[in-house]
């Protein structure tokens, strides 16, 4: 499911909810699908299971995931995921594209790029 680089500069907890994020988006964990525990995450992966807790919150934050009192955490759908993270991921791609405009690539070679990525989608 998951594994851990722990040569890699970020936070484990960071790695932990990159991972499960990209596993919700890509769908390999489904909208409304259960997270697993925390306890049995941080079994899995030999680490404390206040790291799994707070990438748990983080991902709650950013609208990926919600908790139920007594039940769990849930993969969130995806219309749940806050118009907040939205404008976030925008401003990161406005300034990698103010970049790669500034290194020579046209906007139609960026809008190629997009055009890729929708036919990838399908």
């Amino acid at each position: 499911m998951l594994s851990l680089n722990y040569r890699d500069g970020r936070p484990i907890y960071e790695q932990v909810r990159d991972g499960l994020r990209r596993l919700i988006i890509t769908g390999a964990i489904p909208p409304g699908d259960k997270l697993p525990s925390v306890r049995s995450m941080a079994g899995q992966l030999a680490i404390n299971p206040n790291t799994i807790q707070r990438a748990y919150e983080a991902l709650e934050h950013e609208g990926y995931a919600y908790s139920v009192p007594g039940k769990g955490s849930f993969a969130a759908l995806p219309q749940d995921v806050t118009g907040k993270r939205r404008e976030e991921l925008l401003a990161k791609l406005d300034a990698i594209v103010q970049e790669l405009v500034y290194l020579g690539m046209t906007p139609a070679e960026l809008g190629e790029r997009c055009a890729a990525w929708k036919e990838d989608a399908k």
